[in-house]
């Protein structure tokens, strides 16, 4: 217990030191492997999405923060912003399904060298079905332990609220894979939700080596996961660790009809830090507590991967970028070619945007030992 204080400490005290370093610095520095323009013009045309029916039901004990109106042009923010203003400062809420002994204790975690931690919405019944009996599926490989876990939160009201809880409890009686916690699950909330996850790791999993972080809707090979995790020079997990596609040199989207729309009320800054998208994400267990030690000391922002970023700068760490990470898909060198060639995905960490049928379909054709890939031109970035 004196040891993790003194973690915390030593942790806290090196992002105060940090600060005073970035507050003296104007720009962030370049990218040492790729740039990330097209990924950014890529966010820039997301479309709108629906505002929830119902905003941030059921808050516990938290009051609305009447206060955050009082910010210029406040009422001239879609419903869905207005209301993450008001509830920006809620953090705690009850906990609705648990998964207590999922590695096998606080004591036992550190057995544990990978979990899957897969952010799910409550009606992907699908998705969790096809990801159990897939890549995210729990097994040992290479004389190691892979568990899985979905975090979710809740949607709808009323009777459509009940079922679908019904159905994660369900779920969860026959998985033990879910975690949820009574808020809206909602774009603005996944922040959140990594918040929430990351508190029941300190408190369940502590000493878990490493994690994947990603969507319930990437293609993933565990195999290729667990073997480049093996092969990290000096550090079982006890070292800083954040891998992922590389996003840097960008700000807030401030076009209203954009689904990453951050309005100046929300952040005033135009520059994010380096970040890698909320896709998927390798990280150790060590930059998993770093990145909840941190998040106590900075405002919540909608943006999950965004605030993965400032977490880390806080602390004075940095994500790095790898090539089989590709959470803005791939880019295929022909438009005459499959792009659901298994031969470009048998060597990958992870793609992004797959749905569940192509999922099962894809690991199913890379795990074939009668595969023949000839030579491959290179996948653009």
């Amino acid at each position: 217990m004196r040891k993790r204080s003194l973690e915390k400490f030593a942790i806290v005290l090196t992002g105060v030191i940090c600060l005073a370093v970035i507050f003296n610095k104007n720009d962030y520095e370049e990218n040492e492997t790729f740039t990330s323009d097209d990924t950014y013009k890529i966010l820039r045309r997301q479309p709108d999405v629906p505002e929830p029916l119902t905003h941030q039901p059921l808050y516990s004990d938290c009051e609305r923060n009447e206060s955050a109106s009082e910010v210029d042009g406040f009422f001239t923010l879609p419903n869905n912003i207005q209301d993450f203003l008001y509830y920006r400062h809620c953090r705690s809420f009850p906990m609705l399904l648990d998964v207590p002994d999922k590695c096998g204790g606080p004591q036992n975690s550190a057995d544990v060298f990978l979990l899957l931690v897969i952010k799910s919405s409550p009606i992907n019944y699908d998705r969790r079905e096809v990801l159990r009996k897939t890549w995210a599926e729990e097994r040992v490989y290479h004389g190691v332990h892979v568990r899985r876990i979905f975090i979710v939160g809740t949607s709808e009201t009323g009777f459509q609220k009940t079922k679908f809880n019904k159905l994660l409890k369900i779920e969860n009686k026959e998985h033990k894979d879910i975690l949820q916690w009574d808020f809206n699950d909602s774009f603005f909330n996944l922040t959140l939700k990594q918040i929430l996850f990351l508190e029941w790791m300190e408190r369940r999993c502590p000493h878990a080596r490493f994690l994947l972080n990603g969507d319930d809707d990437i293609f993933a090979n565990t195999y290729n996961m667990v073997e480049f995790l093996q092969g990290q020079k000096d550090n079982d997990g006890d070292k800083h660790l954040f891998v992922g596609h590389l996003i840097q040199n960008v700000g807030p989207i401030r076009h209203p009809a954009s689904k990453y729309y951050i309005p100046v009320q929300v952040q005033e800054s135009e520059s994010y830090p380096p970040y890698c998208g909320g896709g998927g994400f390798l990280l150790s267990g060590f930059t998993a507590r770093t990145i909840y030690n941190m998040s106590h000391f900075i405002t919540l922002l909608p943006i999950d991967d965004v605030y993965m970023g400032m977490c880390l700068i806080k602390a004075c760490l940095k994500p790095v970028s790898h090539f089989a990470i590709r959470t803005a898909g791939l880019n295929m060198p022909s438009e005459t070619i499959d792009q659901y060639d298994p031969c470009y995905y048998r060597e990958i960490i992870l793609v992004h945007r797959f749905q569940a049928h192509q999922i099962f379909v894809m690991w199913n054709e890379i795990q074939n030992p009668y595969l023949h890939c000839g030579i491959k031109s290179p996948l653009s970035l």
